[in-house]
């Protein structure tokens, strides 16, 4: 699992295309300021902005409708998913929700069942009640998502590592079935990134983030991400992000672009942490089930490696029930214990009762997310500090 090429537009001119993941975090094409040589893409602070011509209209005329600090940000993650647009929005959420308005009423979607838990209640609670409907299937079966498919099915959508069980799901695998039936392909790459997985060189149509976890990178910048790939696509995606005004601030998109820049270090640092972390958590009697992709007895490893070139920094672990989970909290030191992940600090989460608290407990429990089960985000602390710390908590 090497460094791999990216493919779509270049940093640099077509140069770029050739160039390494790690290059092109750096020369992304708005690195320097053309007008100025700024070594960072200056932010537009504007909401409007003066037609010098009536007869032919500039560029941008109103922030909702384009920015150009948002632009810059907006073919940044496009060159890097090796997609044909961007879009850049409020909160991931935000994101979400706008790609999956492009279903009408009446339409069905097919979902992975142990699901973001905001996008299952997006799903539940909002869009059922625009006529939208949703099928939650357990993804690591392609025979039970070929049998949830209806008449109305318009589309399918994926989240591979899911959150927080970390279940794989073979994308090339459903997006190839989902085009020979004509279904729009979505994916959530949270928990991956484009340095890790790429989905639509796999075959999916929208790619779609939660830029304030691993691409943002420092706990200060809420925002989410689509790429659309094909240039169709990104048309209804824009119509969509203007006509619903959920777009990301000029500030927000800078504060972005400079977390993205480090996700490479960040990403292989975690990850090394995550993957020491998920061997030690096995080897503790204390702890009765570990969930990360690395582990040589987790289900679907070789699916995973074949679409990722790592593993990621999330490990879940579950201590057996949730009066245990609840102590640990309590006992940790280190780790933020608070929502969300992907942060240069490490987070512990517990999803019964945070990122999954829409979800009813017997709905959860289905779903494996029990009580007792936990979501460690790996930062860039010495792993053994965090180790040490965690192994106090489980055991004072």
């Amino acid at each position: 699992m090497g460094e791999q090429p990216v493919n779509g537009q270049g940093g640099a001119g077509s140069e770029g295309a050739n160039r390494k993941f790690a290059t092109r975090l750096i020369h992304f094409g708005g690195e320097i300021d053309k007008a100025t040589g700024a070594s960072s893409v200056p932010i537009y602070q504007a909401s409007t902005f003066h037609h010098h011509d009536i007869f032919n209209p500039p560029e941008y005329d109103y922030s909702r409708s384009g920015n150009p600090t948002r632009q810059a940000l907006e073919d940044y993650i496009a060159q890097l998913e090796g997609g044909a647009r961007g879009f850049a929005f409020s909160s991931g959420m935000s994101a979400i929700s706008t790609a999956c308005l492009m279903l009408s009423a009446g339409d069905h979607m097919i979902v992975t069942e142990d699901v973001y838990g905001g996008t299952y209640r997006l799903l539940t609670s909002i869009l059922s009640r625009l006529g939208i409907e949703a099928t939650f299937v357990d993804m690591t079966d392609f025979e039970a998502v070929k049998a949830a498919r209806k008449d109305n099915t318009k589309a399918v959508f994926m989240e591979t590592p899911s959150n927080p069980t970390l279940k794989i799901t073979d994308i090339a695998e459903i997006a190839a079935w989902a085009k020979e039936n004509e279904l729009l392909t979505l994916l959530d790459n949270t928990f991956m990134t484009p340095y890790h997985q790429r989905p639509i060189e796999l075959g999916v149509d929208i790619v779609l983030h939660s830029a304030t976890k691993f691409l943002g990178g420092h706990s200060d910048v809420l925002a989410g991400l689509a790429v659309a790939a094909t240039d169709s696509l990104g048309r209804r995606l824009k119509q969509l992000q203007n006509g619903l005004g959920t777009v990301l601030g000029a500030q927000e998109s800078w504060l972005l672009m400079r977390g993205m820049k480090t996700l490479q270090a960040r990403m292989e640092h975690s990850e090394r942490g995550a993957r020491k972390l998920a061997e030690w958590l096995s080897a503790q009697p204390e702890v009765s089930a570990v969930y990360y992709p690395g582990l040589d007895g987790h289900p679907r490893r070789e699916v995973h490696e074949k679409q990722s070139k790592g593993y990621g920094a999330v490990v879940s672990f579950d201590v057996g029930s949730g009066d245990r989970a609840k102590t640990l909290l309590s006992r940790v030191r280190l780790p933020l214990v608070a929502v969300s992940l992907g942060a240069v600090e490490s987070i512990l989460s517990y999803p019964a009762m945070m990122s999954h608290a829409a979800m009813p407990q017997q709905v959860r429990h289905e779903r494996g997310i029990t009580d007792g089960l936990l979501r460690y985000s790996v930062g860039l602390e010495d792993i053994d500090d965090l180790i040490a710390d965690l192994e106090q908590a489980l055991r004072s």
